[in-house]
């Protein structure tokens, strides 16, 4: 698969993160987008819209820190019951946890941008090995996770979702440490969330991103993550 099969418009160029519209969400396009900093997202009655923010907001995984009281509760995870305690996967449940995930109500958005024709292209690039997704659960229940898209040593975070409390922050948390530990050098989180925030989250310039991209991209983790998850 070639991913400079598609030449998007130059990044830089984006009016308030808006870069284009048109195209389709095959996996050469959608590969194409994410290895030029680019990621689609729009509603229901709107075209594809292909987006490049400036700031963009990233996450660097030696600044990553676990919030204390979410600290506290990892430990107490540890000691519970099988039936009580959460457990994490990797691409265990993928489409369950983007429908999920699609299913979120968001506070000041009108319905999801996770639309089916969306939900179907990230499945198929999933099976082409390029999105992941990463679970919690309880008592064999899925009750949180979320997916992104992994190229290199970069990975770019979509969305997430919780059936009960602190769910899918333990799942980002698990994760990250698998990240760090593989190698990972940067997380991208689009734009800018109140949650990413508390784990160390911050604003660079996209010129900035995209030069840090243009780097990692052509990185390799150290180790492949999906191993590190079978031998938990």
């Amino acid at each position: 698969m070639n991913p400079y099969k598609y030449e998007f418009p130059d990044p830089e160029t984006a009016h308030d993160g808006l870069l284009c519209y048109g195209g389709d969400l095959s996996c050469d396009m959608l590969l194409s987008a994410y290895y030029q900093g680019i990621f689609p997202w729009y509603s229901k009655k709107d075209p594809i819209m292909w987006w490049s923010p400036d700031p963009r907001f990233v996450l660097f995984p030696e600044e990553f820190h676990i919030p204390s009281r979410l600290e506290r509760f990892l430990r107490r995870n540890e000691s519970l019951s099988e039936k009580e305690k959460f457990v994490f996967t990797m691409d265990a449940a993928f489409r369950s946890v983007i429908t999920a995930c699609s299913a979120v109500d968001r506070p000041g958005q009108d319905g999801t941008w996770i639309l089916p024709e969306m939900i179907d292209a990230y499945c198929a690039f999933h099976e082409a090995g390029y999105a992941h997704s990463f679970e919690t659960w309880q008592n064999g229940n899925l009750v949180g996770g979320f997916y992104g898209v992994q190229l290199g040593s970069m990975f770019f975070g979509e969305s997430m979702f919780s059936l009960v409390p602190e769910a899918s922050k333990c799942a980002f948390v698990n994760f990250m440490k698998v990240f760090r530990s593989c190698g990972g050098r940067l997380l991208d989180s689009q734009v800018y969330t109140d949650h990413i925030a508390r784990f160390g989250g911050r604003n660079i310039s996209r010129s900035a991103f995209l030069r840090l991209e243009s780097n990692y991209l052509y990185d390799c983790l150290d180790q492949d993550m999906a191993s590190f998850f079978s031998e938990q």
